[in-house]
Parts: structure tokens; C-alpha cells; sequence
């Protein structure tokens, strides 16, 4: 009998972060046999508009709603019955995309909100966020955190720069130990003691540090790990 959980991925955005969150979702549901895994459909839709210049700019935002909504229904016309949008960024349109099509919201697994409920777990109360500049300034983890007791702390612009040098870094594959250091020496400069890493980008430079034996003492929020957490209890309740 084959599981009722089948996970839609609406990915490309980029596309090396879409292919972290595939490894992390195979390692989310080890298995002596492939056919004990859920199934995994995903839509690396690597020709979407920019979402940070859809935030900043309004530059065809009309164009990424649509978009992501017609990924979205394929994913759920193949099979899906739970889809990840692997970008924070993009769930900034997902109030356009439930205006015009509200029975899609039930199938999607909101990365920012479902983060947003484990740091209140944690009993944190500061945490900093670093994300795309769209991210940032439109408040979009502010807004969620409202319905909680922790506050979201925003970098200055100055560091903008920065932030998005490390994303690019792992949209083009560059990843490697200098780079990873790079980013791990930005995390230990930080005043807060808690970081959300609230861009799909910045998990890999993470993991992959971890693995060139990086460390830090940061208290690191990935908002994917809250989403793995989601899709397995939805998995073992869902079981054959």
C-alpha cells in the first residue's frame, strides 16, 4: 500500500538550493527501500522573474504570481498532496496567488510560518534575520512573528551586499571551503546569539561548512528543518 503523502517541490529558485532540500528530504525518510519513501515531485522552475525585483521594483509580479500558481496545480494535478515553495522570498505572493485560487492554500507547507512556530518553541525572544533584500524589507518574517513573542531583527542595508554576494555564491556552485569560511566568519561577527538563515542559499553554505569542520556558537534557525518536521510527522501518520 503506498504512503498518501506525495511532496510537491516548487523549486529552480535556484536550483542548487532546490537540489539541497531533495538530499535533505531523502535523508528526512531513510528507507531500506526506495518504495519507503514518500513520493517526490519536483518543479525546478529556474525561468521565474526575479522575486527580490518583483518586491522592490513591482517588476513582473503579475507574471511570477501567475507562475508560481501554475506550479503550484501541477505539482497538485501529478499528485501532491503537500508543496514546498524552496524559497522564502517567494511565499511574499502567496496571499496574490490565494486570491484568485484560495484552495490551494491547504497543500502548501509554509515555510515562514511553520518557522515561525518552532523559534516561539525555543522560547527565543531576538532573533536576526538574513535574507534577500525582499525579504527584508517587506517585512514578510515581521509580519508572521506579530502572532508571537519573539521579534525579528533586520540587518542594515550596508550589509545587503554581503548578504547577497553569499547567495549568488551558491547559486553558482561555488560553495567550496573559502567561501563557506567567508560566511561562517560573517556568522561569528554578529552581535545576536540566534540567526535565521531566512534564504534557501544560505542552509548550504551552512551544512557544507559543517562539513569542512566549520563551527560556530550561534543558535541557527533553517527554516527548512521546521518543513522536514511537518512532512515526516505527516508521513508516519499517513503510513501503510
Amino acid at each position: 500500500m503506498e504512503n498518501k503523502l506525495v511532496i510537491g517541490v516548487v523549486g529552480g529558485m535556484g536550483s542548487y538550493a532546490t537540489l539541497n532540500l531533495f538530499e535533505r528530504l531523502l535523508s528526512a525518510f531513510p528507507a531500506e527501500k526506495e518504495w519507503d519513501r514518500p513520493r517526490i515531485i519536483i518543479d525546478n522552475y529556474c525561468t521565474m522573474p526575479s522575486r527580490v525585483r518583483a518586491v522592490l521594483y513591482n517588476e513582473n509580479r503579475e507574471e511570477l504570481v501567475g507562475m508560481l500558481t501554475n506550479s503550484i496545480q501541477n505539482l497538485i494535478s501529478s499528485g501532491a498532496t503537500k508543496v514546498v515553495l524552496d524559497c522564502n522570498t517567494s511565499h511574499i505572493f502567496l496571499d496574490d496567488v490565494y486570491a484568485k485560487h484560495t484552495e490551494l492554500k491547504k497543500y502548501v507547507v509554509n515555510i515562514i510560518d511553520s518557522c515561525c512556530k518552532d523559534i516561539e518553541s525555543k522560547g527565543l525572544k531576538n532573533v536576526f534575520l538574513l535574507a534577500t533584500e525582499g525579504t527584508i524589507q517587506s517585512n514578510v518574517y515581521g509580519s508572521y512573528a506579530k502572532n508571537y513573542s519573539f521579534k525579528i531583527e533586520s540587518p542594515e542595508e550596508k550589509d545587503y551586499k554581503i548578504l547577497r554576494n553569499f547567495i549568488e555564491i551558491v547559486k553558482t556552485n561555488k560553495a567550496n571551503k573559502e567561501n563557506c569560511g567567508a560566511f561562517f566568519d560573517y556568522l561569528n561577527s554578529l552581535e545576536s546569539h540566534a540567526i535565521l538563515l531566512g534564504c534557501t542559499e544560505l542552509p548550504v553554505l551552512y551544512l557544507k561548512g559543517l562539513e569542512y569542520g566549520l563551527r560556530t556558537e550561534k543558535t541557527i534557525i533553517d527554516p527548512i528543518n521546521s518543513v522536514l518536521e511537518i512532512l515526516k510527522e505527516d508521513f508516519s501518520s499517513n503510513g501503510i
